[in-house]
């Protein structure tokens, strides 16, 4: 009951990288269970710094009845852009898991790779429920090429989702470069290309950390986009495409793409459905609009992952266990 454990970041990366397939399996199993009522998802919790705007962190507590049972805790993210000029990755993260009976932390694991896992997991989910309606056709365009785009390129890949020619658009052309490099590692055709040819391609992925829209070019029908960064394609784009969300009141917040959209009409009116919606085939495309897939991302998905990667490390003997962690395990 008072034992603790640390996951190292070593560990929880060779797990993941090991397990795309049941990862994005167990995403869908969460979706399911979160619009089905079963989990607790509030709020997110921004800290900003006035002299750093395009700086935060941010706090993603969660609860619910997820895959292994009942599990509370909470993600604490920070997403500073500038270490990159530093050659350092973007996200740190660590995620505290809790004992819903007790409410007792059970385990800390490293999470930038967990963020990343589980928001490529949403998107190869979305994507995969849309195949079903909209074929892809292995022309894949990426714009932001981090580890976010790497890790969604990857999961789309290992799960079976044609993206045999990949177009890569980055302002840092030596990151651009380097995803090329990585998919070409993949056995996949890629190249640099600038953003008209990115949004040329009929499924296309935006990892970026843009704080304003700069796409305003509509979607074709037929066409996917999923708009992993959720702040780079303009109201008008919103409007006119079909809209899977994975939460609505979640996405509706913090200036995001269809909170424009939402702000600019007065209603939510332009919301086809949700993730798992869409899953469940409540709803389909419009044959005549494109797909614009905006997933806020949820505390209780990188909870469910988290959870795997603690079970995984355990049956390998991986974790680092704190023996008396807690001071006082007894009332009196």
């Amino acid at each position: 009951m008072f034992s603790f454990d640390v996951v190292p970041g070593k560990v929880v990366k060779d797990i993941l990288d090991s397990s795309a397939p049941a990862l994005v399996d167990l995403v869908e199993d969460v979706y399911l269970r979160h619009d089905a009522g079963r989990t607790v998802n509030p709020d997110s919790y921004f800290l900003r710094f006035p002299d750093r705007p395009d700086s935060r962190i941010i706090a993603l507590p969660a609860a619910g009845d997820l895959p292994g049972g009942e599990l509370a805790g909470i993600k604490w993210i920070a997403s500073f852009p500038g270490n990159v000029s530093a050659g350092l990755p973007r996200a740190s993260a660590v995620l505290i898991l809790n004992d819903l009976a007790t409410g007792y932390p059970i385990a800390c694991l490293e999470a930038a790779g967990i963020s990343a896992a589980r928001t490529a997991a949403s998107a190869a989910v979305a994507a995969r429920a849309v195949a079903r309606h909209l074929p892809p056709s292995g022309q894949v365009g990426i714009v932001g090429a981090g580890v976010i785009a790497r890790t969604i390129l990857r999961f789309l890949h290992l799960t079976g989702y044609p993206c045999g020619d990949v177009v890569v658009h980055d302002l840092d052309t030596a990151s651009a470069a380097r995803l090329v490099e990585f998919a070409d590692e993949l056995g996949l055709r890629a190249r640099h290309g600038d953003l008209a040819a990115v949004l040329d391609c009929q499924t296309v992925v935006t990892a970026t950390t843009a704080l304003e829209p700069y796409i305003d070019r509509p979607l074709r029908p037929g066409q996917l986009a999923l708009n992993v960064s959720l702040r780079d394609f303009t109201p008008e784009v919103v409007l006119g495409a079909t809209n899977v969300l994975d939460d609505v009141e979640h996405c509706m917040k913090a200036n995001t793409s269809p909170h424009l959209a939402e702000q600019r009409t007065g209603n939510r009116d332009f919301v086809t459905g949700t993730i798992a919606e869409f899953v469940r085939g409540v709803h389909r495309p419009d044959p005549d609009r494109g797909v614009l897939v905006s997933p806020f991302g949820l505390g209780v998905l990188d909870l469910a992952v988290g959870r795997y990667v603690l079970d995984q490390a355990q049956r390998q003997n991986a974790t680092v266990a704190v023996p008396e962690f807690f001071g006082e395990t007894s009332r009196w």
